[in-house]
């Protein structure tokens, strides 16, 4: 007996989505598309749980898309997403998804965009509205998006809104909807703030649960390298030249890093590109496309600006900068094996991060097999084999006579022809040489060091005991350092703003951010340690509430856990404790005395002398300006 296949066409979709559909390409429906999308058509709330990369999008927009009303030019569908780039995705989506029905209209409303674009958008009159909560909110308030009419309210990713933060955003928008409306809600977890909502916001929800059969594709060949010897750059380099992809993305932390390491390919004749959040949607389409055609060999990605990317050709992922949580990585790893493909992934990682390395391989159940640079010989083996294959790639064209005449010039009684041959050589390699000298002798890894990622990993029980505590909180008890940052609670800040600013500027998932204390002047922050420096130059000018967060190093945090991160979103940074008050000053003192006492040894002012110092400063730079005009 055999099986009958569900088309798009079988789930009673309108002919303008079904056209759009099978111009993109795709013929029969996911899981969860088909679960979903019959629900919805029907009126039903839903509550689907399926991970990033199952088909979602389409799961709620396509028959949401097919209910709105072109005849009406008022919001009837709203879209909220955690970060302004998936809310990008989904919109452009919903526009390719509507592309044959003239007259629906799609708006992105998002933090960091001018307000004048999103207003005129607005008074165009647009159906469907997708945006990030805060900005959401934000128009509402200033009764600039007017949802008296709303029919359908999609919640995209509410666990990660909940980590960042804006899960109270959200039940504010929920709180002015409609009475009468339609719900889906999609989350890879369902922890309890989200099944609250579902509880309070959601009429009869229809479950749609679809399990992940495999956390990664079984033929992509993962391996590391830990960080010595070599500069990360000219490690890069080599692995890319050695490695035989068809093509590769690299992954960084930062948007500075996608720059810096495209420049670096490019320079070294690598057909190279960044994509980051800052990329336009049109820019980053184009980005795409020529990586699908094959003009381009090499994408230097964000994980943020990476999400849902999709291209066959992909058989290389390199992780520059370790990701700082474990999930991350199976996303990162997972771009490539597409397509019942084969594909290898490099993990670089740094004395400090074994740690992370650690908790990878607790996820993937495995240990990941270490793996040197390549060295001069493997190198040079590997240019050598790609200069011969090219002579020999050319000796198959036919029109190399004039050529031979040419040779016949160069060939005299007293030149060996094998030696005008090896002359030929040398000039054709170029910068590529085909004969390196042999790289410096290297230090072997101590047993100390073998011992200590042993000791890491664990015995079985260990890690046992290991998954089963960080199960009890958020992300992973990794080590953190504590920063300063220059807004309090006197410039209107609260603890949702500061891990929402950091997740969308640093692209750190917030799972990893740790606790949070808010101050009057300042608060103080908890960030994993080893952070580089191009990422705190940027946490230096990201701005929370539109005033800069200057973070600066305190000292190393002793004691954060996975719990106490946990505590930090459920509760923000309040205690209900009878003997809070005395307890907390007490900490306070003797916190404060021990983070000085720290800080000043590291050369730095202490909080009390920061908060002192723009004063005295102002007053010294008034002093020495007067003394300036008394000499002029």
């Amino acid at each position: 007996m055999t099986e009958t296949t569900i088309t798009f066409g079988d789930l009673g979709l309108p002919e303008f989505i079904l056209s759009a559909v099978s111009d993109m390409g795709f013929e029969t429906p996911s899981p969860i598309q088909q679960a979903c999308i019959p629900h919805l058509l029907e009126g039903r709330d839903v509550l689907g749980m399926a991970q990033t990369g199952s088909g979602k999008t389409a799961a709620f927009s396509l028959p949401l898309l097919a209910q709105v009303d072109i005849e009406q030019r008022h919001p009837q569908m709203l879209v909220m997403a955690p970060t302004r780039e998936l809310a990008i995705q989904v919109a452009d989506a919903c526009e390719q998804f509507t592309k044959g029905a003239k007259g629906i209209h799609t708006v992105t409303l998002y933090g960091g965009q001018r307000y004048d674009i999103q207003l005129r958008a607005l008074r165009q009159g647009a159906q469907v509205v997708v945006g990030t909560p805060g900005r959401i909110l934000d128009h509402i308030r200033r009764g600039t998006l007017d949802l008296s009419e709303l029919k359908f309210i999609v919640l995209d990713e509410a666990d990660e809104m909940l980590r960042m933060g804006f899960i109270d955003d959200v039940e504010t928008v929920m709180a002015e909807l409609p009475e009468k409306h339609q719900t889906a809600l999609f989350s890879a977890t369902m922890p309890e703030p989200i099944r609250r909502i579902t509880k309070r916001f959601m009429t009869d929800p229809q479950e749609v649960k679809i399990q992940s059969t495999q956390r990664t594709n079984p033929d992509i060949a993962q391996s590391c390298w830990y960080v010595r010897g070599f500069r990360k750059n000219d490690a890069l380099l080599r692995f890319l030249e050695v490695e035989d992809f068809d093509a590769a993305i690299i992954f960084t932390r930062t948007k500075t890093g996608t720059l810096d390491i495209t420049e670096l390919l490019e320079k070294h004749g690598f057909r190279a590109a960044a994509l980051n959040g800052d990329m336009t949607q049109q820019l980053r389409e184009q980005t795409l496309d020529r990586l699908r055609n094959g003009s381009l060999d090499i994408l230097v990605a964000t994980d943020v600006a990476a999400r849902g990317l999709d291209v066959e050709r992909i058989s290389l992922v390199v992780n520059y900068d370790i990701p700082l949580d474990a999930e991350s990585y199976v996303h990162r790893i997972g771009r490539t094996g597409r397509a019942g493909r084969s594909g290898s992934a490099i993990l670089f990682v740094e004395p400090r991060e074994r740690r992370l390395l650690g908790n990878i391989e607790r996820l993937m159940k495995k240990p990941i097999e270490e793996v040197e640079v390549p060295n001069h010989e493997a190198l040079q083996a590997s240019r050598r084999s790609k200069f011969t294959a090219k002579v020999t790639k050319q000796l198959e064209h036919r029109d190399l006579e004039q050529y031979r005449l040419l040779l016949e010039d160069l060939f005299t009684a007293d030149q060996d022809q094998e030696d005008i041959a090896a002359a030929m050589l040398m000039l054709l390699q170029g910068k590529q040489k085909l004969i390196l000298p042999p790289d410096p002798p290297m230090e072997k890894r101590t047993r100390r060091e073998r011992d200590d990622r042993r000791s890491e990993r664990g015995d079985r029980r260990d890690r046992r005991d290991s998954r089963s505590e960080e199960r009890r909180g958020y992300g992973n008890p990794i080590p953190m350092d504590l920063y300063r940052i220059e807004v309090g609670r006197a410039d209107g800040v609260d603890v949702r703003h500061i891990v929402g600013a950091i997740a969308n500027e640093g692209d750190i998932n917030s799972r990893n951010i740790g606790h949070i204390k808010l101050y009057d002047e300042y608060s103080t922050v908890e960030l994993p340690q080893g952070l580089p420096k191009e990422l705190l130059n940027v946490f230096a000018k990201a701005r929370v509430l539109n005033k800069q967060m200057r973070m600066t190093f305190v000292s190393e945090a002793n004691g954060s856990t996975g719990r106490e991160r946990g505590e930090r979103r459920s509760n923000g940074n309040r205690r209900s404790n009878g003997n809070r008050r005395s307890n907390d000053r007490n900490d306070r003192r003797d916190s404060g005395r021990r983070e000085e006492r720290r800080f000043n040894e590291r050369g730095g002012r202490s909080f009390n002398e920061r908060e002192r110092s723009p004063r005295k400063e102002f007053k010294e730079r008034g002093e020495a300006k007067e003394r300036c005009q008394r000499r002029s």
